[in-house]
């Protein structure tokens, strides 16, 4: 089963970085959402006391294409980069719906479109449960709305379908929690 890890819990009051994690799964080793960070080495420091070189990641996923969620994703320089329509790696773009997309086995994208239209869920069966790694919540503790969603309604809905599977969700700027009936929907 693959295994998940925070190598960066992001955070976003007054200054903002974004969550950034490992998944490592059967055959890749997957880095979700490298934005913007306090420097290069909230990201690289942790990966090392993994154990891995930048060079060994695989996958890189980003959950849409605003710069605190992308900023650090040429630090992979081996790694196929997936986001909502397309793979990318060096000059090849490969377009693709992101719905439904195996990344690896237990490790699957799903569209689920609220914070801006483009935004993909990353879903991670592991033996803690189904960790969902998102920006349908921006953190644990942030309001119930989010204020710089382009379509609230989407992301209720979307919030809506992940909590149908999700039992740890790893949001966009804070540390993973786990679902409860006060988690909003």
């Amino acid at each position: 089963m693959p295994r998940t890890h925070i190598l960066s819990p992001g955070y976003g009051s007054g200054k903002v970085a974004s969550t950034v994690s490992l998944i490592e799964a059967e055959g890749a080793l997957i880095v979700v959402d490298p934005g913007m960070v306090s420097s290069r080495a909230a990201i690289l420091d942790p990966l090392a006391a993994l154990g891995y070189d930048p060079s060994e990641v695989t996958d890189v996923i980003i959950s849409h294409h605003h710069p605190d969620h992308t900023i650090n994703v040429a630090l992979f320089p081996e790694a196929v980069l997936h986001d909502h329509w397309a793979t990318y790696r060096n000059d090849e773009w490969n377009s693709r719906p992101a719905e439904g997309v195996v990344v690896a086995p237990g490790v699957t994208l799903w569209e689920t479109p609220g914070h801006t239209p483009q935004d993909i869920t990353t879903i991670v069966e592991t033996e803690d449960g189904v960790t969902v790694f998102t920006h349908l919540w921006t953190s644990e503790n942030y309001p119930p709305e989010d204020r710089l969603a382009t379509d609230p309604e989407a992301l209720h809905r979307s919030r809506a379908r992940v909590l149908e599977i999700a039992e740890i969700v790893v949001p966009g700027h804070g540390p993973a929690f786990r679902v409860s009936e006060e988690t909003p929907r």
